[in-house]
Protein backbone atom coordinates (compact mmCIF):
# COMPACT_ATOMS: atom_id res chain seq x y z
CA UNK A 1 0.00 0.00 0.00
CA UNK A 2 1.35 3.21 -0.91
CA UNK A 3 0.59 6.02 1.68
CA UNK A 4 0.22 9.54 0.42
CA UNK A 5 0.41 12.75 1.95
CA UNK A 6 -3.18 14.69 1.80
CA UNK A 7 -4.01 16.74 -0.68
CA UNK A 8 -3.69 20.26 -0.54
CA UNK A 9 -0.15 19.91 1.94
CA UNK A 10 3.51 19.80 0.87
CA UNK A 11 6.93 18.07 2.51
CA UNK A 12 9.71 20.55 3.30
CA UNK A 13 12.90 18.73 2.50
CA UNK A 14 16.42 20.43 4.53
CA UNK A 15 17.59 23.09 2.13
CA UNK A 16 14.02 24.44 1.84
CA UNK A 17 13.68 24.60 5.48
CA UNK A 18 16.82 26.75 5.74
CA UNK A 19 15.24 29.25 3.64
CA UNK A 20 11.86 29.39 5.36
CA UNK A 21 13.88 29.38 8.95
CA UNK A 22 15.93 31.76 7.54
CA UNK A 23 12.62 34.14 6.73
CA UNK A 24 10.81 33.30 9.77
CA UNK A 25 13.84 34.53 12.03
CA UNK A 26 14.38 37.60 9.74
CA UNK A 27 10.55 38.62 10.38
CA UNK A 28 10.88 37.40 13.93
CA UNK A 29 13.46 39.76 14.34
CA UNK A 30 11.85 42.88 12.66
CA UNK A 31 8.83 42.62 15.10
CA UNK A 32 10.54 42.09 18.32
CA UNK A 33 13.00 45.39 16.84
CA UNK A 34 9.93 47.40 16.68
CA UNK A 35 8.56 46.38 20.68
CA UNK A 36 6.55 43.13 19.50
CA UNK A 37 6.36 40.05 21.65
CA UNK A 38 5.77 36.70 20.46
CA UNK A 39 2.05 34.50 21.69
CA UNK A 40 1.02 31.17 20.50
CA UNK A 41 -2.42 29.71 20.33
CA UNK A 42 -3.77 26.05 19.90
CA UNK A 43 -4.09 24.69 16.65
CA UNK A 44 -7.66 24.00 16.98
CA UNK A 45 -10.66 26.15 18.57
CA UNK A 46 -13.81 25.57 19.51
CA UNK A 47 -15.78 26.00 16.23
CA UNK A 48 -17.93 28.88 17.53
CA UNK A 49 -14.94 31.01 17.65
CA UNK A 50 -14.69 30.97 13.58
CA UNK A 51 -18.50 30.98 12.96
CA UNK A 52 -19.63 34.03 15.44
CA UNK A 53 -16.69 35.74 13.38
CA UNK A 54 -17.64 34.79 9.91
CA UNK A 55 -20.91 33.16 9.76
CA UNK A 56 -22.42 29.69 9.46
CA UNK A 57 -20.93 29.75 5.78
CA UNK A 58 -17.18 29.25 7.26
CA UNK A 59 -18.40 25.82 8.06
CA UNK A 60 -18.13 25.28 4.42
CA UNK A 61 -14.57 25.75 4.19
CA UNK A 62 -12.74 24.48 7.05
CA UNK A 63 -11.93 21.36 8.79
CA UNK A 64 -14.30 21.37 11.72
CA UNK A 65 -15.23 17.87 14.18
CA UNK A 66 -16.72 16.77 17.28
CA UNK A 67 -14.40 15.55 19.70
CA UNK A 68 -14.90 12.55 21.71
CA UNK A 69 -16.63 14.34 24.22
CA UNK A 70 -18.98 15.52 22.01
CA UNK A 71 -17.70 19.30 21.28
CA UNK A 72 -17.50 21.30 18.17
CA UNK A 73 -14.16 21.88 17.57
CA UNK A 74 -12.13 23.48 14.17
CA UNK A 75 -8.56 23.42 13.13
CA UNK A 76 -7.98 27.21 13.00
CA UNK A 77 -8.37 28.58 9.23
CA UNK A 78 -6.38 32.06 10.32
CA UNK A 79 -4.90 33.62 13.59
CA UNK A 80 -6.99 36.97 14.21
CA UNK A 81 -10.06 35.34 16.28
CA UNK A 82 -7.64 33.29 18.00
CA UNK A 83 -5.82 36.42 19.37
CA UNK A 84 -9.23 37.88 20.36
CA UNK A 85 -10.03 35.11 22.38
CA UNK A 86 -6.54 34.76 24.05
CA UNK A 87 -6.99 38.88 24.60
CA UNK A 88 -10.42 38.42 26.25
CA UNK A 89 -9.29 35.50 28.83
CA UNK A 90 -5.77 36.71 29.37
CA UNK A 91 -5.08 40.78 28.85
CA UNK A 92 -7.98 42.86 28.67
CA UNK A 93 -6.65 44.37 32.05
CA UNK A 94 -3.10 44.70 30.99
CA UNK A 95 -2.16 48.65 29.67
CA UNK A 96 -2.38 49.67 25.94
CA UNK A 97 -0.99 49.63 23.12
CA UNK A 98 -0.01 45.96 23.64
CA UNK A 99 2.25 44.43 20.88
CA UNK A 100 2.30 41.05 19.85
CA UNK A 101 2.67 38.93 17.22
CA UNK A 102 2.04 35.30 16.14
CA UNK A 103 3.48 32.53 13.44
CA UNK A 104 1.91 29.36 13.05
CA UNK A 105 0.27 27.28 10.58
CA UNK A 106 -3.52 27.53 9.52
CA UNK A 107 -5.96 25.36 7.56
CA UNK A 108 -8.64 25.50 4.50
CA UNK A 109 -10.47 22.98 3.22
CA UNK A 110 -10.92 24.69 -0.37
CA UNK A 111 -9.67 23.73 -3.70
CA UNK A 112 -5.81 23.32 -3.91
CA UNK A 113 -4.30 25.49 -6.59
CA UNK A 114 -1.36 28.05 -6.78
CA UNK A 115 -0.64 29.57 -4.52
CA UNK A 116 -3.07 28.10 -1.98
CA UNK A 117 -3.15 25.18 -0.04
CA UNK A 118 -5.00 23.27 2.62
CA UNK A 119 -2.23 24.27 5.22
CA UNK A 120 -0.53 27.06 5.29
CA UNK A 121 1.21 29.36 7.64
CA UNK A 122 0.56 33.07 8.65
CA UNK A 123 3.04 35.33 10.26
CA UNK A 124 1.20 38.69 11.79
CA UNK A 125 1.22 40.94 14.51
CA UNK A 126 -1.30 43.04 16.53
CA UNK A 127 -0.84 46.62 18.23
CA UNK A 128 -5.04 46.16 20.60
CA UNK A 129 -5.55 49.58 22.02
CA UNK A 130 -3.90 53.12 21.49
CA UNK A 131 -5.67 53.70 18.35
CA UNK A 132 -3.97 56.41 15.95
CA UNK A 133 -2.81 57.03 13.06
CA UNK A 134 1.06 56.89 14.08
CA UNK A 135 0.03 53.31 15.61
CA UNK A 136 -1.23 52.36 12.28
CA UNK A 137 1.64 54.51 10.64
CA UNK A 138 4.34 52.26 12.30
CA UNK A 139 2.31 49.32 11.58
CA UNK A 140 2.39 49.67 7.48
CA UNK A 141 5.67 50.87 8.24
CA UNK A 142 6.86 47.86 10.02
CA UNK A 143 5.21 46.01 7.49
CA UNK A 144 7.40 47.66 4.56
CA UNK A 145 10.73 47.01 7.01
CA UNK A 146 10.31 43.29 7.21
CA UNK A 147 10.44 43.25 3.09
CA UNK A 148 13.06 45.43 2.88
CA UNK A 149 14.94 43.11 5.56
CA UNK A 150 14.33 40.14 3.17
CA UNK A 151 15.17 42.33 -0.13
CA UNK A 152 12.14 41.46 -1.58
CA UNK A 153 11.61 43.40 -4.98
CA UNK A 154 8.74 45.03 -6.44
CA UNK A 155 5.95 44.77 -4.24
CA UNK A 156 3.35 47.65 -3.71
CA UNK A 157 1.76 48.64 -0.40
CA UNK A 158 -1.77 49.88 -0.92
CA UNK A 159 -3.72 52.11 1.24
CA UNK A 160 -7.39 53.15 1.97
CA UNK A 161 -10.16 54.30 4.44
CA UNK A 162 -13.29 51.68 4.96
CA UNK A 163 -14.85 55.05 6.60
CA UNK A 164 -15.15 56.94 3.24
CA UNK A 165 -16.86 53.67 1.70
CA UNK A 166 -18.97 53.49 4.45
CA UNK A 167 -19.65 57.28 4.87
CA UNK A 168 -21.45 57.18 1.84
CA UNK A 169 -23.18 53.95 2.15
CA UNK A 170 -24.56 54.92 5.58
CA UNK A 171 -25.71 58.05 4.15
CA UNK A 172 -28.19 56.25 1.78
CA UNK A 173 -28.89 54.07 4.35
CA UNK A 174 -27.24 51.15 3.18
CA UNK A 175 -26.30 49.61 6.27
CA UNK A 176 -25.90 45.77 7.81
CA UNK A 177 -26.06 42.97 5.46
CA UNK A 178 -26.81 45.27 2.86
CA UNK A 179 -23.81 47.08 2.74
CA UNK A 180 -21.84 43.71 3.91
CA UNK A 181 -22.51 42.75 0.00
CA UNK A 182 -21.61 45.90 -1.43
CA UNK A 183 -17.95 45.60 0.35
CA UNK A 184 -17.83 42.30 -0.97
CA UNK A 185 -18.42 42.96 -4.28
CA UNK A 186 -15.79 45.67 -3.99
CA UNK A 187 -13.35 43.76 -2.48
CA UNK A 188 -13.59 41.52 -4.78
CA UNK A 189 -13.48 44.53 -7.90
CA UNK A 190 -16.54 42.85 -9.24
CA UNK A 191 -18.02 45.98 -11.01
CA UNK A 192 -20.56 44.99 -13.13
CA UNK A 193 -22.06 42.84 -9.80
CA UNK A 194 -21.33 46.32 -7.74
CA UNK A 195 -23.70 48.17 -10.11
CA UNK A 196 -26.23 45.65 -10.18
CA UNK A 197 -27.10 45.81 -7.09
CA UNK A 198 -26.73 48.76 -6.33
CA UNK A 199 -29.71 49.43 -9.26
CA UNK A 200 -31.09 46.72 -6.97
CA UNK A 201 -30.67 48.79 -3.47
CA UNK A 202 -32.59 51.72 -5.78
CA UNK A 203 -29.04 54.04 -5.01
CA UNK A 204 -29.27 56.80 -6.63
CA UNK A 205 -27.25 57.86 -9.73
CA UNK A 206 -25.60 60.62 -8.07
CA UNK A 207 -24.06 58.38 -5.10
CA UNK A 208 -23.61 55.35 -7.44
CA UNK A 209 -21.35 57.47 -9.51
CA UNK A 210 -19.64 58.86 -6.59
CA UNK A 211 -18.74 55.14 -5.38
CA UNK A 212 -18.01 54.25 -8.88
CA UNK A 213 -15.35 56.99 -8.88
CA UNK A 214 -14.02 56.10 -5.42
CA UNK A 215 -13.35 52.97 -5.85
CA UNK A 216 -11.14 53.55 -9.08
CA UNK A 217 -9.63 56.17 -7.72
CA UNK A 218 -5.80 54.86 -7.11
CA UNK A 219 -2.52 56.90 -7.05
CA UNK A 220 -0.09 58.60 -4.60
CA UNK A 221 -0.71 61.10 -2.11
CA UNK A 222 -1.79 63.80 -4.91
CA UNK A 223 -5.06 62.15 -5.71
CA UNK A 224 -6.80 63.05 -2.13
CA UNK A 225 -7.44 66.52 -3.62
CA UNK A 226 -9.87 65.12 -5.99
CA UNK A 227 -11.09 62.02 -3.25
CA UNK A 228 -12.21 65.85 -1.33
CA UNK A 229 -14.05 67.29 -3.81
CA UNK A 230 -16.17 64.00 -4.56
CA UNK A 231 -17.34 63.83 -0.99
CA UNK A 232 -16.99 67.15 0.41
CA UNK A 233 -20.67 66.98 1.14
CA UNK A 234 -20.69 63.85 3.35
CA UNK A 235 -19.14 64.78 7.00
CA UNK A 236 -18.51 61.21 7.90
CA UNK A 237 -16.71 60.27 4.44
CA UNK A 238 -14.50 63.54 4.72
CA UNK A 239 -13.85 63.25 8.20
CA UNK A 240 -12.36 59.74 7.25
CA UNK A 241 -10.47 61.12 4.55
CA UNK A 242 -8.67 63.28 6.91
CA UNK A 243 -7.76 60.11 9.13
CA UNK A 244 -6.43 59.22 5.74
CA UNK A 245 -4.12 61.90 4.88
CA UNK A 246 -3.04 61.94 9.16
CA UNK A 247 -1.89 58.62 8.83
CA UNK A 248 0.25 59.48 5.46
CA UNK A 249 1.70 62.12 7.12
CA UNK A 250 2.78 59.68 9.86
CA UNK A 251 3.64 57.19 7.38
CA UNK A 252 5.89 59.44 5.72
CA UNK A 253 7.69 60.69 9.15
CA UNK A 254 8.24 57.11 9.57
CA UNK A 255 10.28 57.10 6.61
CA UNK A 256 8.00 55.53 4.06
CA UNK A 257 6.30 57.42 1.79
CA UNK A 258 6.63 54.83 -1.73
CA UNK A 259 2.80 53.60 -0.85
CA UNK A 260 -0.04 53.82 -3.13
CA UNK A 261 -3.67 55.64 -2.43
CA UNK A 262 -6.30 52.72 -3.35
CA UNK A 263 -9.67 53.44 -2.02
CA UNK A 264 -11.21 50.45 -3.49
CA UNK A 265 -9.57 48.41 -0.72
CA UNK A 266 -12.34 47.09 0.95
CA UNK A 267 -11.52 43.71 2.90
CA UNK A 268 -14.93 42.65 3.10
CA UNK A 269 -15.38 41.95 6.54
CA UNK A 270 -17.76 44.22 8.46
CA UNK A 271 -15.11 44.45 11.54
CA UNK A 272 -12.40 46.47 9.63
CA UNK A 273 -13.58 49.97 10.84
CA UNK A 274 -11.51 52.60 9.26
CA UNK A 275 -7.38 51.81 7.78
CA UNK A 276 -6.76 48.95 5.39
CA UNK A 277 -3.84 48.31 3.71
CA UNK A 278 -2.62 45.21 1.33
CA UNK A 279 0.20 44.44 0.05
CA UNK A 280 0.45 43.01 -3.70
CA UNK A 281 3.74 41.23 -5.77
CA UNK A 282 2.31 41.31 -9.42
CA UNK A 283 4.58 38.86 -10.60
CA UNK A 284 2.73 35.91 -8.75
CA UNK A 285 -0.22 36.31 -10.74
CA UNK A 286 -3.82 35.59 -9.31
CA UNK A 287 -2.06 35.21 -6.23
CA UNK A 288 -0.39 38.24 -5.98
CA UNK A 289 -1.73 39.65 -2.29
CA UNK A 290 1.10 38.47 0.13
CA UNK A 291 -0.24 40.00 3.12
CA UNK A 292 -3.42 42.38 3.94
CA UNK A 293 -4.65 44.25 7.23
CA UNK A 294 -6.00 47.15 9.06
CA UNK A 295 -8.22 48.67 11.82
CA UNK A 296 -10.83 46.86 13.35
CA UNK A 297 -13.28 46.20 16.17
CA UNK A 298 -13.05 42.24 16.68
CA UNK A 299 -13.07 42.18 20.03
CA UNK A 300 -16.44 42.97 21.02
CA UNK A 301 -18.04 39.93 18.97
CA UNK A 302 -16.72 38.17 21.22
CA UNK A 303 -18.13 39.73 24.18
CA UNK A 304 -15.19 41.60 25.25
CA UNK A 305 -14.71 45.49 26.15
CA UNK A 306 -14.93 48.13 22.68
CA UNK A 307 -11.55 48.16 21.67
CA UNK A 308 -10.10 48.86 18.05
CA UNK A 309 -7.09 47.06 17.16
CA UNK A 310 -4.81 47.53 13.85
CA UNK A 311 -2.66 44.16 12.52
CA UNK A 312 -2.17 42.36 9.72
CA UNK A 313 -0.59 39.02 8.49
CA UNK A 314 1.79 37.81 5.70
CA UNK A 315 0.45 34.47 3.57
CA UNK A 316 4.29 33.15 4.60
CA UNK A 317 3.94 30.84 1.90
CA UNK A 318 3.69 33.25 -0.91
CA UNK A 319 6.47 35.60 0.70
CA UNK A 320 8.36 32.44 0.10
CA UNK A 321 6.97 31.99 -3.28
CA UNK A 322 7.65 35.59 -4.05
CA UNK A 323 11.14 35.33 -3.31
CA UNK A 324 11.90 32.32 -5.39
CA UNK A 325 10.19 33.76 -8.08
CA UNK A 326 12.42 36.83 -7.90
CA UNK A 327 15.57 34.84 -7.17
CA UNK A 328 16.23 35.88 -4.07
CA UNK A 329 19.48 34.53 -2.09
CA UNK A 330 18.12 33.37 0.89
CA UNK A 331 21.61 32.53 2.90
CA UNK A 332 21.52 28.45 3.78
CA UNK A 333 24.40 27.42 5.99
CA UNK A 334 25.57 23.93 6.08
CA UNK A 335 24.29 21.35 8.28
CA UNK A 336 27.16 21.18 11.18
CA UNK A 337 30.25 23.64 10.71
CA UNK A 338 32.56 20.67 12.37
CA UNK A 339 33.21 17.57 11.31
CA UNK A 340 35.63 14.96 13.19
CA UNK A 341 36.75 12.14 10.96
CA UNK A 342 38.58 9.01 11.80
CA UNK A 343 41.30 8.53 10.21
CA UNK A 344 41.00 4.47 10.77
CA UNK A 345 38.41 2.20 12.90
CA UNK A 346 40.58 2.22 16.02
CA UNK A 347 39.81 6.12 16.11
CA UNK A 348 36.39 5.83 16.73
CA UNK A 349 35.69 5.57 19.90
CA UNK A 350 38.47 8.91 20.20
CA UNK A 351 36.40 10.79 17.73
CA UNK A 352 32.97 10.42 19.34
CA UNK A 353 34.90 11.70 22.59
CA UNK A 354 36.12 14.79 20.76
CA UNK A 355 32.59 15.29 19.01
CA UNK A 356 30.98 15.09 22.13
CA UNK A 357 33.33 17.86 24.00
CA UNK A 358 33.06 20.35 21.08
CA UNK A 359 29.03 20.07 21.25
CA UNK A 360 29.32 20.62 24.65
CA UNK A 361 31.22 23.93 24.23
CA UNK A 362 28.88 25.31 21.62
CA UNK A 363 30.11 23.93 18.65
CA UNK A 364 28.01 22.43 15.64
CA UNK A 365 29.39 19.12 15.24
CA UNK A 366 28.78 15.98 13.79
CA UNK A 367 30.80 12.49 13.66
CA UNK A 368 31.35 9.38 11.74
CA UNK A 369 28.86 6.80 12.94
CA UNK A 370 29.14 4.21 10.53
CA UNK A 371 32.90 3.39 10.13
CA UNK A 372 33.37 4.83 6.52
CA UNK A 373 36.80 5.39 5.10
CA UNK A 374 38.28 8.47 5.28
CA UNK A 375 37.71 8.71 1.78
CA UNK A 376 33.76 8.92 1.76
CA UNK A 377 33.94 10.40 5.32
CA UNK A 378 35.71 13.63 3.79
CA UNK A 379 33.17 13.61 0.40
CA UNK A 380 30.05 13.46 3.54
CA UNK A 381 31.07 16.70 4.98
CA UNK A 382 31.60 18.20 1.39
CA UNK A 383 28.19 17.15 0.65
CA UNK A 384 27.01 18.71 3.86
CA UNK A 385 28.76 21.99 3.63
CA UNK A 386 30.87 21.40 6.57
CA UNK A 387 33.90 23.96 7.27
CA UNK A 388 36.02 22.16 9.11
CA UNK A 389 36.88 18.32 9.50
CA UNK A 390 38.70 17.38 12.44
CA UNK A 391 41.57 14.26 10.92
CA UNK A 392 41.62 11.90 14.28
CA UNK A 393 44.79 10.10 13.67
CA UNK A 394 46.83 8.22 16.54
CA UNK A 395 50.45 9.83 15.75
CA UNK A 396 48.68 13.17 16.02
CA UNK A 397 47.37 12.14 19.55
CA UNK A 398 50.55 10.80 21.02
CA UNK A 399 51.86 14.30 20.48
CA UNK A 400 48.41 16.03 21.83
CA UNK A 401 47.16 17.31 18.69
CA UNK A 402 44.54 17.42 15.94
CA UNK A 403 44.82 18.15 12.71
CA UNK A 404 42.39 20.50 10.91
CA UNK A 405 41.23 20.80 7.99
CA UNK A 406 39.88 23.88 5.86
CA UNK A 407 37.17 22.49 3.36
CA UNK A 408 37.20 25.59 1.44
CA UNK A 409 40.61 25.75 0.77
CA UNK A 410 41.90 22.99 1.44
CA UNK A 411 44.33 23.61 3.70
CA UNK A 412 45.36 21.94 6.77
CA UNK A 413 47.11 22.57 10.32
CA UNK A 414 47.73 20.91 13.31
CA UNK A 415 46.50 22.08 16.58
CA UNK A 416 46.81 21.24 20.15
CA UNK A 417 43.63 18.93 21.16
CA UNK A 418 43.75 20.71 24.43
CA UNK A 419 43.33 24.13 22.69
CA UNK A 420 41.03 22.90 19.95
CA UNK A 421 37.50 24.62 20.65
CA UNK A 422 38.84 28.19 21.44
CA UNK A 423 40.57 27.67 17.76
CA UNK A 424 37.80 26.83 16.13
CA UNK A 425 35.07 29.16 17.56
CA UNK A 426 38.07 32.13 16.50
CA UNK A 427 38.16 30.71 12.81
CA UNK A 428 34.63 30.09 12.53
CA UNK A 429 33.56 33.60 14.03
CA UNK A 430 36.18 34.78 11.74
CA UNK A 431 34.62 33.51 9.12
CA UNK A 432 31.44 34.12 9.89
CA UNK A 433 32.48 37.46 9.96
CA UNK A 434 33.81 37.86 6.81
CA UNK A 435 30.94 35.17 4.68
CA UNK A 436 28.02 36.76 3.21
CA UNK A 437 26.49 33.55 3.53
CA UNK A 438 26.87 30.66 1.77
CA UNK A 439 23.75 29.43 -0.77
CA UNK A 440 22.97 26.06 -1.88
CA UNK A 441 20.77 24.75 -4.69
CA UNK A 442 16.89 23.48 -4.16
CA UNK A 443 16.90 20.56 -2.61
CA UNK A 444 14.00 19.45 -4.73
CA UNK A 445 11.10 19.92 -2.80
CA UNK A 446 8.13 21.56 -4.07
CA UNK A 447 6.44 24.41 -2.23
Amino acid sequence: MEIQRPRGTRDFLFNEMKERKHVENTLRKIFEIYGYNEIKTPIFEELSLFTTKSGEGIKEQIYHFQDKGGRDLALRPELTAPVARLYIKELQKNPKPIKMYYFGSCFRYERPQAGRFRQFWQMGCELIGGKSPGSEAEIIAMAAHCLEELGLEDYEIHIGNLGILRGILNTEGIVGDEQDQVMGLIDKRDVEGLKDLLEKLQIGQKPTEILLKLIDMVGHRDILKDVEEIIKCNENAFNSLKELESLLESLEAFDFSDYIVNLGIARGLDYYSGTVFEIYVHGLGAQKQISGGGTYNLIEIFGGEEVESTGFAFGFDRVMDALRKQDTKIPIAGTVDVFVAPIKEDMKLKAFEIAQKLRKTGVSTDVDLTGRKLKKILSHADHIGTKYVLLVGARDLEEGKITVRNMKSGEQELIDLDNIAPHLKKILNSSDHNSNGSYSPEDGSNE
